[in-house]
């Protein structure tokens, strides 16, 4: 009863604010203002403001938010999970199978033999330092005469 009281005194004020506003020429701040102090005169008018005082003092109602909140925890949960395995156990599996399929069975036994080092293939202690030759601008040369510098 109180809820409902509250209610249409902010509507009533609102209205009058509006009322007040629309006298001082400014109507489209006006009409807002109406508009938004007869949201709260509706919402008792329809008896959602009953609805909400009886869901705010129902013990029932509270433990049924609970419930929907918890169930929103765990689903939320179980797709993050599912989001860092990599989807449903149905993809997992056809992921493994694709991954098995694709290696050959003898792939891990060595196709070359042992290797053998030659001296040629050995790295050189430290690279030579050597002047840039003809050759090494002729290169360039032709990369710009083709793009016309």
């Amino acid at each position: 009863m109180i809820a409902e009281t509250v209610c249409s005194a902010v509507a009533a004020a609102g209205l009058g604010i509006a009322a007040v506003t629309a006298y001082r020429k400014r109507f489209l701040a006006a009409t807002r203002i109406a508009a938004y102090s007869l949201v709260p005169l509706g919402l008792v008018m329809t008896g959602v403001v009953d609805w909400l005082a009886d869901t705010a003092f129902s013990p029932t109602a509270w433990a049924g938010f609970g419930v929907l909140g918890l169930a929103w925890v765990l689903f939320s949960t179980t797709r993050a999970v599912e989001r860092r395995r990599g989807g449903t156990r149905k993809d997992r599996k056809a992921a493994r199978d694709a991954q098995q399929e694709a290696v050959a069975p003898a792939a891990s036994a060595p196709s070359l033999g042992p290797a053998v080092r030659t001296p040629a293939a050995r790295p050189a202690g430290k690279p030579r330092a050597t002047e840039p030759t003809k050759d090494d601008f002729s290169d360039i040369e032709a990369i710009l005469k083709k793009h016309g510098i």
